[in-house]
């Protein structure tokens, strides 16, 4: 039997297909690189915006034509989240949504023995443990990522998540740590810690930088933290993390705005200030970080005065990075049917506003790298000539190839000698 998957939406369902597809291959199924020849195909989903549901319905329909005789499972966040909806793709011969993908080969032998459309949406309560799945790295990549936490208790008033994923939980220190080894003795040596919301880990009382300690013990010489709400970033945390050196000085934060007035409309919990608080204090402890973030424009009642903030408010912050998107309503939430809500039109000028300014502050963190040496875990040589991978800032390096030697999983010290196509260049040290 041959499986095909199709993943759409973030870090943490990219890791989710990895873990099914390791699942089935230790029950006997092969991968297919193309979805015509495969048996079943897995649509692994994401919903955090109406534009991903999109692409989701035409993936969907795209993967039906082309393989019109493949048992077709359609999982993760929308079809928790609107199972109703999901009911109604004919597509689909198997709809499983966030909260049992461990039996995913079980209920496939089920409908291959008796073919019948299957829909498997389990609720979430609040007492759902952390679902183990199979560790799914790929050793085509040179890091690994390990998903610690999921679900989320915030419940900001624009988003889906919490009733796709459910409430915040985390998986066990202990299985962390194994897991973790396995992954060290399997060559890797980057781990990222990734979850929906990371900063929220806890297990038997212990928290993120207990877990980040823990990679580093085992060997890990770099660990990377996958993307961060701020309010769980406290100094305590900060002050253990920046005793680890394997720690990667790379924060994706999610900010959302830069106006306190919508802050509070998404009921996020804390103020512009205290980001630049939180901001600043990660610098002091690491002087060279890269802070990234995600930028929301055209929330359900943002006046031209609140973009005017959000635009201040990033040039005050500095990041080297950011990921802008206009708001979607999401059916559920407490915003999509909220008063004054934003025209396209609006929300795309703020946008490409907020964009440009972003493309500025990423050259100016890139042009600020020259001069410096930073080590570049290496990942690839890209065609002929030179070789390219990441900085622990996670800013994409490449050097000359002058040798012809791979240089592919090493860490090695680079001297910064330019910026070019959103990256650096520069020599390796020593050679």
């Amino acid at each position: 039997m041959q499986a095909y998957f199709y993943t759409l939406g973030c870090k943490v369902n990219t890791v989710e297909t990895g873990s099914m597809a390791a699942l089935l291959q230790q029950n006997g199924y092969t991968l297919s690189d193309t979805p015509e020849q495969a048996d079943v195909i897995v649509l692994n989903s994401c919903t955090v915006t109406a534009s991903g549901d999109s692409r989701m319905l035409k993936a969907l329909r795209r993967l039906r034509v082309a393989a019109p005789h493949a048992v077709i499972v359609l999982t993760g966040c929308y079809v928790q989240a609107f199972p109703d909806e999901a009911a109604k793709l004919p597509e689909a011969d198997i709809l499983l949504g966030t909260a049992n993908r461990s039996a995913l080969c079980t209920i496939l032998t089920s409908y291959l023995q008796n073919p019948h459309r299957m829909m498997l949406m389990k609720p979430f309560t609040k007492d759902d443990a952390f679902e183990s799945l199979p560790l799914g790295a790929d050793a085509l990549h040179t890091r690994a990522f390990l998903k610690i936490q999921d679900g989320c208790d915030r419940f900001c008033t624009y988003c889906i998540i919490p009733y796709a994923r459910g409430r915040s939980r985390s998986q066990e220190i202990g299985e962390v740590r194994r897991e973790a080894e396995t992954l060290f003795a399997a060559g890797f040596r980057e781990i990222v810690l990734c979850g929906i919301n990371l900063a929220c880990y806890a297990s038997d009382g212990a928290d993120l930088a207990d877990v980040v300690r823990v990679c580093a013990e085992i060997g890990f010489p770099r660990v990377r933290l996958g993307s961060l709400e701020p309010d769980g970033l406290t100094p305590d945390v900060l002050d253990r993390i920046a005793d680890v050196p394997a720690l990667c000085p790379q924060f994706h934060i999610s900010v959302q705005s830069g106006c306190d007035r919508i802050l509070k409309a998404m009921h996020r919990h804390y103020s512009c200030a205290e980001f630049e608080t939180l901001a600043a204090e990660i610098r002091k402890r690491f002087p060279n970080a890269a802070l990234t973030t995600d930028i929301m424009t055209g929330f359900p009642g943002e006046t031209d005065e609140d973009h005017a903030e959000t635009m201040e408010f990033v040039q005050r912050v500095r990041f080297a990075q950011m990921h802008v998107f206009r708001y979607s309503p999401r059916p559920s939430t407490k915003a999509a049917d909220a008063p004054c809500q934003v025209p396209e039109r609006v929300k795309k000028l703020r946008a490409d506003a907020l964009a440009e300014l972003g493309v500025q502050m990423r050259t100016a963190f890139l042009e600020s790298c020259v001069g410096r040496t930073v080590n570049v875990l290496f990942e690839r040589e890209r065609g002929s000539g030179f070789h390219q991978g990441h900085a622990e800032n996670y800013a994409s390096v490449r050097v000359p190839d002058i040798d012809g030697e791979s240089r592919r999983g090493r860490i090695l010290p680079v001297k910064i000698t330019g910026v070019t196509e959103g990256g650096l260049v520069g020599e390796i040290d020593g050679l």
